[in-house]
């Protein structure tokens, strides 16, 4: 089987993305996994997997999986560059589309050559539909780790996330302690775990360990938790610039049941064919 594929990017946050439309694609968890291999494959965070709407009104739906070959349920980078892609690939003129993923729905924008603007839906607070096992709803949880206790919010944008506050994001533990709370027994389904500095009430900086991948240089899904967490505990304003290790994305939300929208680059990097 030989398929065509794009190397995208979200500043820095990289994925494969492949036409599910004009070709036929039926990849195995372990063809992803040698897909996503940086020394011996084509190397990404993510495989993205662009699919025939499943409703009449929506125009495409798309699918997530991460390097390690399981499917996930939404990214915030890769949907903007889901947005650039079908339009470099000639499979809408649209300038707006509506996208399906298997958690809901969003309204992409391309705003320019460069910039994509995504409706991302509102947060998810509940705990069971995060899922996070907990007893009640609250601002914040705390969670034990070798017998310390750690506080953070947890938002759902469609996947689920932790965000723990730093003082200083440079020497915040991204690495020891992002991996044991993204497993933690608390979620069942495993978290990507945020690391969020406060700058000003309009300004963070932030450093995101994502589920199966390890820290990324970005992550659309996780700022956007981020500035839920900060303004739910009345840290931040409802327009947020926030500052990832790849670059800056723009966040807006009013809060209570409004809905969140992200504005930012969707890099592509190059076309090619692989034989499998």
């Amino acid at each position: 089987m030989r398929l065509k594929f794009s190397k995208m990017h979200g500043l820095g946050n990289d994925f494969m993305v492949i036409d599910a439309i004009t070709q036929n694609c039926n990849l195995s968890s372990e063809q992803i996994r040698a897909l996503a291999d940086r020394h011996l494959g084509i190397g990404f965070d993510q495989l993205l997997l662009v699919e025939t709407p499943r409703d009449p009104d929506v125009d495409f739906h798309y699918r997530i999986f991460n390097a390690d070959g399981y499917e996930v349920e939404h990214c915030g980078n890769g949907i903007r560059c889901l947005g650039r892609f079908v339009h470099l690939q000639h499979l809408t003129g649209k300038h707006l589309i509506i996208v399906s993923t298997n958690t809901g729905r969003a309204e992409v924008q391309l705003l320019n050559d460069q910039l994509v603007k995504v409706d991302m839906g509102r947060p998810i607070l509940v705990p069971a539909n995060i899922p996070l096992l907990a007893a009640q709803q609250q601002i914040t949880y705390t969670l034990p780790v070798d017998d310390q206790l750690h506080e953070l919010a947890v938002v759902s944008m469609g996947n689920p996330h932790g965000i723990l506050l730093v003082e200083q994001i440079d020497s915040a533990p991204v690495s020891t302690l992002g991996a044991k709370l993204e497993s933690h027994p608390y979620f069942p389904q495993r978290a990507n775990i945020g690391f969020m500095q406060i700058i000003d009430r309009h300004n963070i900086h932030l450093r995101v360990f994502e589920r199966a991948v390890g820290e990324t240089r970005s992550c659309g899904t996780g700022a956007c938790a981020a500035v839920v967490a900060g303004k739910l505990n009345g840290l931040l304003e409802s327009s947020v610039n926030v500052g990832l290790p790849g670059g800056n994305l723009q966040i807006q939300w009013s809060g209570g049941g409004a809905s969140l929208t992200m504005t930012g680059p969707a890099a592509h990097v190059f076309d090619g064919q692989v034989r499998l």
